[in-house]
């Protein structure tokens, strides 16, 4: 099946794809076929007139996530009709009606220049004359949202990090979503050809509340203390607060209790529960290359010299970390982030891994992807 992602470089975009690379990544491991071809577009997509219509030139869908919020309202009027119709023409200079899913927002009743450019936007769409889905979206959040950025959950993240509170309406109400759930339920309307109006169920929540709750995911976490992770929601915000602290967040030392007898350390607190294991590794071999969507997981080296490394999936850059068991250190890795650690000593590596959920066999969210 191929598929065209607009605005792939956005929030909704990068995790739709992620989700489609995990797919293809799940089918390779398995010695199947992939069963994606992943076309993705930002803005310069729709500079090219022969790009755009190589894009869409026989695909099956068209997750279209591209838009404009932030300008004067004259220029967001004209922008996400102009885009639409962009992508129309595109499709009608091909001569395919492919399945697109549209993500549209709230404020499309609403008679604001954002309002009425996302409604526009949404008709010319539907026109095109393939299977159709107006997906309305409430308040997206998510791992690598841009602070100041239309985006209050990662502006309330930086401000936590950072130490400077914001001011917060008292009264504020909003309705949140996962990227991560906005992406499957995209995924889902075209594959299974669910047409029509879909509103994903979000989670209504007070602004003051929502702050309150990544204070706290930010004062546990900087003692070493998990928040309770037993609700699935709570795991996508505090994944969110998590991907912005990197790079620069680890690894981190663990405290040493030492004594005459030995030394002691603590090396995960709080959580809910979870599953820990430990390996050991052979010198220059390496373990990992692969990559989870919820999974929130620690590497901790007790023993020998390591080498982990992280990469934000479908991207090129790689951040490194240096662990030696003489200062057992850990690095917890971050959602949508594929990564690996080596053995680069001349000893066996021990390794203590903790995930705040169970391992699964039906449904392992591990997907192999290699690092380098």
């Amino acid at each position: 099946m191929k598929l065209v992602i607009t605005g792939a470089s956005g929030l909704i975009g990068w995790h739709t794809a992620s989700r489609i690379h995990a797919a293809n990544c799940a089918a390779r491991f398995k010695g199947l076929d992939e069963p994606f071809e992943l076309v993705m577009l930002d803005h310069t997509g729709f500079e090219d007139d022969n790009r755009l219509a190589e894009a869409v030139d026989g695909t099956d869908g068209i997750l279209h996530f591209a838009g404009v919020n932030r300008a004067p309202g004259n220029v967001v009027e004209a922008a996400n009709p102009a885009i639409a119709k962009r992508l129309a023409d595109a499709c009608s200079s091909q001569g395919t009606t492919p399945h697109i899913v549209y993500a549209n927002s709230t404020h499309a009743t609403s008679d604001t220049p954002y309002g009425r450019s996302k409604r526009i936007a949404g008709e010319i769409l539907a026109r095109v004359g393939g299977p159709y889905t107006d997906l309305i979206l409430p308040h997206i959040f998510g791992e690598c949202a841009r602070p100041n950025y239309n985006n209050v959950t990662a502006t309330f993240i930086e401000a936590v990090i950072a130490g400077h509170p914001p001011e917060i309406n008292p009264n504020g109400q909003v309705s949140l979503l996962h990227a991560g759930a906005a992406a499957q339920t995209a995924l889902d309307a075209v594959i299974h050809r669910k047409t029509g109006v879909l509103r994903p169920k979000a989670r209504e929540i007070a602004v003051s509340e929502l702050y309150a709750c990544i204070e706290a995911f930010h004062e546990g976490y900087s003692a070493n203390i998990y928040p309770d992770l037993s609700d699935p929601f709570t795991v996508a915000l505090f994944n969110s607060y998590r991907s912005a602290l990197y790079p620069d967040g680890f690894a981190q030392a663990l405290t040493m209790n030492t004594d005459a007898r030995g030394t002691l350390f603590e090396a995960v607190k709080g959580g809910g529960g979870g599953q820990t294991f430990v390996s050991t590794t052979k010198p220059g071999i390496t373990r990992g290359d692969h990559f989870h969507l919820k999974k929130v997981e620690r590497f901790l080296v007790v023993q020998g010299e390591a080498i982990i490394r992280i990469r934000k999936v479908l991207g090129d850059v790689v951040w490194v970390y240096r662990l030696s068991g003489d200062e057992p250190a850990w690095v917890d890795m971050p959602t949508l982030h594929t990564h690996s650690i080596e053995n680069v000593g001349d000893r066996d590596l021990l390794t203590l891994f903790w995930t705040h959920d169970l391992f699964d066999p039906a449904n392992p969210d591990t997907f192999a992807d290699k690092v380098l």
